[in-house]
């Protein structure tokens, strides 16, 4: 039951960060098992990345597919930020 009820904390956080990404023109698709988000500019589909949450010992966390920390889920508005400009960073230039 245990299991369970962490599956639901993390759908819970990731769904807030997805509202928070979606309001910043970003696509949030929100998978299921295990629980994540994929993340999509549809300015530039091609590129994509993977969050999920974590629990640590300081509280749960958004963390990126290559396993470093976003932020704390405390602050989904900060890690819609910093993913935003992570994707916008890798993305090419819009006006070119």
């Amino acid at each position: 039951m245990a299991a369970t009820s962490r599956e639901h904390t993390r759908t819970y956080f990731l769904g807030k960060l997805a509202r928070e990404l979606e309001a910043r023109g970003l696509e949030a698709i929100l998978r299921t098992d295990p629980p994540s988000l994929r993340i999509i500019d549809p300015d530039t589909a091609m590129f994509s990345e993977t969050i999920d949450c974590v629990a640590l010992s300081d509280g749960w966390f958004y963390r990126w597919s290559w396993g470093d920390v976003v932020e704390s889920t405390d602050n989904p508005s900060a890690a819609a930020d910093r993913i935003r400009h992570v994707l916008a960073t890798d993305s090419p230039r819009r006006d070119a």
